[in-house]
């Protein structure tokens, strides 16, 4: 193998496009091949006009190719720990500004309208299987709300029907020693996701329910999920639902909505 500073221009193109382009080495995998400097090698994709991987496309390479470890991979943090970083994280996605707010749903639009019409069925039928399925044995949030619920030693109904003028209706969450009813609604009860006449359904039935709740004498209270579930943001909503069951439970008030 020749020196790199041997090559001729056109040898140097054409290595870069063999490793650089077509087997995704890095400069300094190339470099260490001939025994080089990898910013020689970079300036030399320069020259010949090859785009250089940012550094997020150059670290999925890396993984993917093995050339790296995953920092985290294999790691076993303590739950404390974990709740730590994901308070960062949420707190982090809560200080982002509209216009980078606006950016970051116009890359996931892009990413969606890149994917073939196979691709975005295969997605929406796992979306609806997944909410099917979370209309029969509750969602992520709900059981996260139950077993929390439980470990403060509330007890408590889950998903049980309740005879509410002569209607049987379920009610996601409900304190029975303190006749409390909680409701989770996830984004199809306030937002057009299967579309408007579906929303327009959704929320005269949570109206009717509301009012079926209340009239038996039962105090309410709604919990609007806005974001995917997380565990962190979960923990700082379960705090909002202590403070919701100990104002209402004492108070004239008949609902309280909360909001993750």
């Amino acid at each position: 193998m020749k020196n790199y500073s041997d090559l001729s221009d056109a040898e140097k193109h054409s290595l870069l496009n063999k490793y650089y382009i077509k087997e995704n080495k890095s400069f300094q995998q190339i470099a260490s091949m001939y025994h080089t400097y990898a910013n020689k090698i970079r300036r030399d994709a320069m020259k010949f006009g090859i785009k250089s991987r940012n550094k997020s496309e150059a670290q999925k390479n890396a993984l993917e190719s093995g050339a790296h470890k995953h920092p985290t991979k294999g790691t076993n943090r303590l739950d404390s720990t974990k709740i730590k970083i994901g308070k960062g994280v949420m707190k982090s996605w809560d200080n982002l500004s509209e216009k980078e707010i606006a950016h970051r749903k116009q890359q996931a639009k892009n990413k969606w309208n890149q994917l073939s019409d196979h691709e975005k069925q295969h997605r929406l039928n796992l979306a609806n299987q997944a909410i099917r399925n979370s209309s029969k044995v509750g969602s992520k949030l709900e059981h996260f709300l139950l077993k929390h619920l439980i470990k403060d030693g509330y007890k408590v109904d889950f998903h049980k029907e309740q005879i509410l003028s002569n209607t049987k209706l379920q009610i996601d969450l409900f304190l029975p020693t303190m006749n409390i009813a909680i409701e989770v609604d996830g984004p199809s009860h306030f937002l057009p996701v299967w579309g408007e006449e579906a929303l327009k359904k959704n929320k005269k039935y949570d109206q009717k329910k509301t009012g079926l709740i209340i009239g038996k004498g039962l105090k309410l209270i709604r919990v609007k999920q806005t974001h995917n579930f997380s565990r962190s943001r979960s923990l700082v909503l379960y705090d909002k639902l202590l403070l919701a069951i100990a104002k209402i439970q004492d108070s004239v008030t008949k609902s309280i909505e909360i909001e993750d």
